[in-house]
């Protein structure tokens, strides 16, 4: 019977089925940081239990590192102490630590890539949201929670239902100016922020198989803002090449047996799926949000939704947002006034992301009065970008460059907005209080688009700005 990706890993996974239906689910990889493995490790002790599979376990610090100082001990009391705690446990239960001095260290979902340790056929399981990053290599990848976290260092496995699956295909090229940011903010706006409860998302058509990994795991990163469990794109020849050779991937010797069987996790010709969307890439334009969820997006050239034309939950959603973000129903976001740019995140801190800001950015400058930062989401990609030159081009265009982490993405760091600012971000969450104020306002974009506003001062049309043609 022809299977997509998630029924041939799920199947390849399980255990067994329990008895109130769910299946005890085999991990393949943990992936743990600073913030959600303190606790777990502590249950652990608790109940006598020790790491089940240290080697399948692997940890970075990332998200209450601070990005503005490089030396320890870190003035963050806290910060210091979970980052101790960590080093603690995982030298005590056998976890490769990926850790500050190491050169290696970045946001988990980067880390995992770089090393080769994110493979096709997988089950991954990380204490953050944003796992289903992974996804873009054809793995399943899942967020967990605190005690889940516990129970995959104690055990291995977790406990979970399956998912429907619903494929998006998006065909044809996108635009110059157009990026991968722009399409799942676009199919989020389209699904809404519920619109993928219960499903795994498969993406799929011409625009993914043209996407670099890089590409894929944007859109991938973002999955669960549009209420998906999980997402992914079938794995093909770039994925294959992007892990050969890394520290983790297969030996040569063992390379196009693992290339076949990776390549076989594919979703089947003639499979089946419980619902299909599709989507007409030269039909996406640069596109922002405007409120506090992901779903409330506009492209750049349209203006907010009048309150009029809207019912139910998204009108109260709506009529919140307005409130919270100080803009007016009907108006278009254009203009509107920015105090910060935020470049950077596991959504958009990649190598790629800072190539294609970089290709533009000479000849321009920051506009007075506005904090502009570039953070890296790794060191390995810092090392690559200073290599490469591109931190001199951020620093002469005004932009502060940054160590590793996630940064202004979530601010569990030094890097916050203060009272009503409003900052232009590539990362993927623009709640209230998501950038460390409880009246901050976010502006989510793609990269491009946030080094525009930097340089304008406004939410405006990179396609403009930079004349991207």
């Amino acid at each position: 019977m022809a299977k997509t990706l998630f029924q041939k890993v799920w199947d390849a996974h399980a255990v067994r089925k329990l008895p109130n239906g769910q299946t005890q689910l085999l991990i393949g990889t943990h992936l743990i940081h600073e913030v959600t493995s303190p606790q777990a490790f502590g249950m652990l002790r608790d109940l006598g239990l020790k790491v089940k599979f240290p080697h399948r376990t692997f940890a970075t610090v990332d998200h209450i590192v601070p990005t503005n100082e490089l030396k320890e001990p870190y003035s963050d009391s806290l910060a210091q102490e979970m980052i101790e705690a960590l080093r603690r446990n995982t030298k005590e239960s056998g976890i490769r630590l990926f850790d500050t001095t190491s050169g290696l260290q970045g946001i988990v979902h980067m880390v995992g890539p770089e090393q080769g340790i994110t493979q096709p056929g997988m089950t991954i399981a990380c204490g953050d949201s944003h796992t289903a990053t992974h996804g873009a290599f054809g793995a399943i990848a899942f967020g967990i929670g605190t005690t889940q976290v516990r129970d995959v260092l104690a055990t291995q496995t977790l406990s979970l239902s399956p998912l429907k699956v619903r494929r998006i295909e998006v065909n044809g090229k996108l635009a110059p100016g157009v990026y991968a940011k722009d399409v799942i903010l676009h199919i989020i706006r389209d699904l809404g922020v519920n619109g993928g409860i219960g499903y795994a998302y498969e993406y799929a058509g011409t625009t993914f198989d043209a996407f670099s990994l890089e590409e894929r795991m944007t859109v991938c990163n973002m999955s669960i803002e549009g209420g998906a469990r999980c997402g992914y794109v079938n794995p093909d020849q770039k994925t294959c090449d992007y892990i050969k050779g890394r520290p983790y991937a297969p030996k040569d010797s063992e390379w196009a047996t693992v290339e076949a069987k990776w390549k076989s996790f594919a979703s089947d010709p003639g499979c089946t799926y419980d619902d299909v969307r599709v989507y007409d890439a030269a039909k996406i334009r640069p596109t922002v949000t405007w409120g506090i969820t992901p779903g409330q997006a506009i492209f750049i050239d349209e203006s907010m939704p009048a309150l009029e034309t809207l019912k139910g939950g998204d009108l109260g959603t709506a009529e919140e947002a307005y409130r919270h973000m100080k803009l007016t129903p009907g108006k278009p976001i254009r203009g509107t006034k920015v105090d910060v740019a935020f470049l950077g995140s596991c959504t958009n801190g990649r190598i790629s992301d800072l190539r294609e800001v970089a290709k533009y950015l000479p000849g321009h400058k920051v506009k007075a009065g506005v904090k502009a930062i570039v953070v890296p989401g790794s060191q390995l990609t810092s090392i690559q970008a200073q290599k490469e030159g591109l931190d001199k081009i951020f620093i002469a265009a005004g932009f502060e460059w940054r160590g590793a982490g996630c940064s202004m993405c979530l601010a569990m760091n030094p890097d916050k907005l203060v009272g009503d600012q409003l900052c232009a971000s590539s990362s993927n969450r623009n709640f209230k209080g998501r950038q460390g104020s409880a009246t901050g306002r976010t502006v989510l974009m793609s990269p491009l688009m946030v080094a525009a506003a930097a340089i304008t001062g406004e939410v405006t049309d990179a396609r403009e700005i930079f004349k991207v043609s």
